[in-house]
């Protein structure tokens, strides 16, 4: 397991831009794949971004050309660049770790996850 903590929410407008942030307690056998996911209201949680160890991503087609995921190993902390953000955006973000590097869209392959930070698009 590892510990992931979430930052950079906030309350923005239709077409800004909002960078978050995921900072994960470091591991000895660190490399491993992450992912973001996100859960609207009344809705259930769903994939969003994913990047392996050396850099290999993939979006949801929601997400595609609006948002990129990236991350530092150096500093063990991936991002999630939400650029054109839309109000159906609007939901709580999560980050996970694939411990596994299953590298997969699917919630029960990631077996660590922070305690979210809430994106709110306002139109």
């Amino acid at each position: 397991q590892v510990q992931l903590v979430e930052s950079g929410g906030g309350l923005v407008q239709a077409g800004d831009s909002l960078r978050l942030s995921c900072a994960a307690s470091a591991r000895t056998d660190s490399r491993y794949a992450m992912g973001w996911f996100r859960q609207a209201p009344g809705k259930e949680r769903e994939f969003v971004a994913r990047i392996t160890w050396g850099g290999r991503t993939h979006y949801a087609n929601y997400v595609k050309g609006r948002f990129a995921i990236s991350r530092d190993n150096a500093k063990n902390t991936v991002y999630l660049q939400m650029n054109s953000l839309k109000p159906e955006d609007t939901a709580v973000y999560y980050c996970a770790a694939d411990l596994s590097n299953y590298y997969s869209d699917l919630l029960n392959t990631y077996d660590s996850w922070g305690q979210g930070t809430q994106v709110t698009v306002s139109s």
